[in-house]
């Protein structure tokens, strides 16, 4: 199965000064850019983009099917890592900052912030639906010391307040680190170590475990009963298309995925899943593509 490209960060958006990239609940992709930063190097991989002074203006550019819309958003505090669209026009950000431990910000539809509060350490996935919710799925380095992720999986409202942690029912293993992530208007779908389970978890307070024949998988799609996940069972590309009963999700087909042009899919950053869609990049930032169930 191939890729399809999905949005293309345009050439005059300096790329190596995006901070944090997404798509949202309505299929747009979001590029949070500082065009103050600098790249600072890593240990390892690529160097990243670092904000020079705090707080700063950092520039949202919108691709919703090709047409680019740009939003300011004024004095931004975080370094941020994590970012996500609202209803109404807001937006969250989460990442790093001298606030204490307020680490996530909601922005208006001006620009301008409107609520800081804490979200908890070690964040591995911020996303957000169209019905007023945020969830927040965590890894270990927080569960193990935060009490606000130490249940591995949060639900907040959009104004950031918080609704609902996640505990496992007895005899289930509690969340370590959430590796695979999908989120519907209404349900998120997990995928934790150490045991693997397929979580469904709604709105309405009901939760559903359902045991998988795919070990660490890294993103999925989910459409009805029909589940596919991507990464699993140490294969980086390659796709388990499940069918889910009231318990299980049975196997059903493999396949490998690949770039749109067929060639191998080697490299990419932490998928996007929403619904039926799973949504990722490579190395650089700038190209999103899409799969679909």
């Amino acid at each position: 199965m191939a890729l399809r490209p999905h949005a293309l960060l345009p050439r005059q958006y300096d790329h190596r000064k995006v901070l944090a990239t997404t798509v949202d609940a309505w299929g747009r992709a979001l590029w949070l850019i500082c065009p103050d930063a600098e790249l600072r190097p890593r240990s390892h991989g690529r160097p990243y983009p670092q904000p020079r002074t705090r707080p700063y203006d950092a520039l949202l550019v919108i691709d919703s099917e090709g047409a680019i819309q740009e939003q300011f958003l004024r004095g931004v505090s975080l370094r941020v890592t994590q970012l996500d669209a609202l209803p109404n026009g807001r937006f969250v950000l989460e990442g790093y900052g001298d606030a204490g431990k307020h680490n996530a910000q909601i922005y208006g539809a001006d620009g301008r912030r409107r609520r800081s509060f804490a979200m908890g350490r070690a964040v591995e996935y911020l996303m957000a639906d169209r019905r007023h919710h945020v969830w927040s799925a965590y890894f270990d380095e927080g569960v193990y010391v935060d009490p606000i992720s130490a249940a591995g999986l949060v639900r907040w409202d959009s104004g950031g307040n918080h609704q609902w942690d996640y505990a496992p029912p007895k005899g289930i293993e509690y969340i370590d680190t959430v590796y695979a992530f999908n989120v519907d208007d209404g349900v998120a779908w997990a995928s934790y170590y150490p045991t693997f389970p397929l979580l469904e978890a709604r709105t309405n307070g009901r939760i559903r475990l359902r045991t998988t024949p795919v070990v660490a998988p890294v993103g999925m799609a989910v459409h009805k009963d029909q589940i596919v996940t991507l990464g699993g069972n140490r294969q980086p590309d390659r796709l388990h298309r499940c069918r889910m009963t009231e318990h299980e999700a049975l196997l059903i087909e493999e396949a490998r995925l690949t770039l749109p042009n067929g060639a191998p899919l080697k490299r990419y950053a932490r998928p996007v899943g929403r619904g039926r869609h799973l949504y990722l990049h490579g190395a650089s930032p700038r190209q999103w593509y899409v799969m679909g169930i």
